[in-house]
């Protein structure tokens, strides 16, 4: 039997949403860091800290392949017992779950043929270029989860920038930009948001659009993120917002997402001028545009 002290330290690793999804994930085969990130829509230094917590404790063990280091549960140890009973526990039909587990069971893309293009993309795209100048003169793409937007940005804009949450996104679109003979200046993002108040020296100027594609990350787009973008935006500037949304039954709702979404806008100092549901490739999404508002964000926020 376990000591008490060896299973507090396994229950307190285990119980965070995080880590609990990297558990259920490394049961499915060794990953990289790039791979659980990718997954998770979660940047690398952040993933990396929640995997030394679950190294420490046992639960996971670090496995070299060449270069590379890639992650998978414990074997033959009383924490290996603990965690694969804890993971029997799960109902794998969970949204959440079976989304994690879905990704990182899709067979990889032939190397240089990049990412395939979806339907849920397709829509994407669409909803984009319907509302686009027809050659704006810069654009700014935050998360480049789907090839379509970068693609369609790259095309339009007389000066495309996009910011990645992995460097095997940023990889993955470059390869993308290569096959398609398009320019665009692609950044990898230093932390967990794709975009700061800090990033913004570095990006050089503001755009005449701002998108940002946030299904590539879990849960909602934050207030430093909006409040970034809209610092981002040049004079007459318009945002385009697409995040996903929980189907109905999902989950229990407090706020229904369309009100929740304007709210976030509006607190940012955003306009919100149009909202669509889209529903494709089994996911639910929200496609918003977006204006500033009169008067703009405070000194004190946007500082």
């Amino acid at each position: 039997m376990p000591a008490f002290p060896d299973m507090l330290n396994w229950l307190r690793a285990s119980a965070e949403d995080t880590r609990l999804r990297l558990l259920a994930l490394c049961a499915e085969r060794e990953l990289s860091v790039s791979d659980l990130a990718e997954v998770l829509g979660q940047s690398e230094p952040r993933v990396s800290r929640h995997l030394r917590i679950l190294t420490e404790a046992g639960l996971v063990e670090r496995v070299r392949q060449g270069q590379w280091v890639h992650y998978r549960l414990a074997h033959g140890t009383p924490a290996a017992t603990f965690v694969r009973g804890v993971l029997g526990q799960l109902n794998r039909s969970d949204p959440a779950l079976a989304q994690d587990l879905q990704r990182v069971r899709a067979p990889a893309a032939t190397p240089g043929a990049g990412p395939a293009a979806s339907r849920l993309g397709r829509e994407l795209r669409a909803v984009l270029e319907a509302e686009l100048a027809p050659r704006p003169a810069s654009v700014l793409l935050v998360g480049i989860g789907h090839p379509e937007l970068l693609v369609s940005a790259a095309r339009r804009a007389l000066q495309c920038t996009a910011i990645g949450h992995s460097r095997r996104a940023v990889q993955a679109a470059r390869a993308v930009l290569e096959r398609e003979q398009l320019g665009c200046r692609i950044l990898l993002a230093p932390g967990g948001e794709l975009l700061t108040q800090r990033d913004l020296e570095r990006l050089g100027g503001t755009f005449e659009a701002v998108v940002i594609d946030h299904l590539a990350l879990a849960g909602g787009a934050t207030p430093a993120l909006l409040e970034a973008a809209h610092a981002a935006l040049a004079p007459g500037g318009r945002l385009w917002l697409f995040e996903r949304y929980p189907p109905a039954g999902a989950e229990r709702v407090v706020e229904h997402p369309i009100a929740r979404l304007r709210r976030r806008l509006a607190d940012a100092a955003l306009e919100c001028q149009r909202i669509r549901p889209i529903e494709a490739d089994g996911q639910h999404v929200l496609a918003a545009s977006a204006v500033p508002a009169h008067g703009g964000l405070s000194m004190s926020r946007a500082g």
